[in-house]
């Protein structure tokens, strides 16, 4: 038995939809459930209550029950909570660049943005002693993702952008909320055949509490079973990547090892 968590386009913007689901079979989420002992998660996908409906009539699923869950008004249940009590509170680090936002600065010809998009924020920073302004485009949901995920992880910044604008960018979207406080940049990377490389072990000697959010597979390399892919944003205001990984991210929460789960590659399966 499980719980099948999927994100609605036509319900309000938070709200997923939670199916109470028999298997039949061994699938890819049964291998999650076993390693993260709850049931929070099948797929959590961008999705409509019709394609909830078609993975609802798969051969080897039993739809029980259907419920309508919102992340920020959901408590945890007591078994849930002495669960979590049980392991170590997780980390979870965060890029900034096309992860969380998208910016662009003067003098670029063709900046990525649709033209007339207004940007979120602009920065004014020095660099080798030019000023330097950069229009900063906000990920859709990311003001909103960062309030739960708060909730759930010890959040850390991991950019390989220089200190004076990622400090910036991170200041901006902390928004004095005191949760983006650890911080790593470019000179916490290591430079490997001209890409930066982010050494996970600087943040914490134990990997098995740490997750890494980032849109550049070269950047965790060295970590790659500890990583959850995200498509690199740009421009578009439909982007639902950040809602889409809430789900993952409430399970892995309870895990011993967050390796256990990530290295299956569930992203594959079309697990999130």
């Amino acid at each position: 038995m499980g719980l099948l968590l999927v994100h609605s386009q036509e319900a309000p913007t938070h709200e997923f939809i939670r199916l109470l689901i028999v298997e039949c079979c061994p699938t890819p989420l049964q291998w999650l459930c076993e390693v993260a002992g709850y049931w929070p998660v099948l797929e959590h996908c961008h999705t409509t209550r019709s394609r909830a409906s078609q993975i609802c009539s798969m051969s080897d699923i039993l739809v029980i029950q259907y419920q309508t869950v919102r992340y920020d008004t959901l408590p945890l249940s007591p078994i849930s909570r002495n669960r979590l009590n049980a392991v170590k509170r997780k980390i979870l680090v965060l890029d900034l660049d096309e992860t969380l936002i998208h910016s662009h600065h003067d003098g670029v010809l063709r900046p990525t943005v649709r033209p007339g998009t207004p940007p979120d924020f602009i920065l004014k920073v020095v660099i080798d002693k030019h000023p330097v302004r950069f229009f900063v485009h906000k990920r859709p949901h990311v003001d909103f993702f960062l309030e739960v995920v708060s909730q759930w992880y010890e959040l850390v910044v991991f950019t390989a952008s220089m200190e004076i604008y990622g400090s910036a960018v991170a200041d901006k979207l902390d928004n004095n909320r005191n949760i983006l406080k650890r911080r790593y940049y470019r000179q916490h990377c290591t430079l490997d055949l001209g890409s930066y490389i982010k050494d996970l072990s600087v943040v914490h000697d134990d990997l098995s509490s740490i997750v890494i959010l980032d849109n550049s597979p070269g950047a965790y390399r060295s970590h790659p079973d500890n990583a959850i892919p995200i498509k690199s944003w740009f421009s578009d205001p439909s982007d639902t990547a950040l809602l889409n990984l809430l789900p993952m991210l409430d399970a892995l929460r309870f895990t011993a090892d967050v390796r256990s789960v990530l290295s299956r590659n569930l992203h594959q399966h079309r697990l999130w």
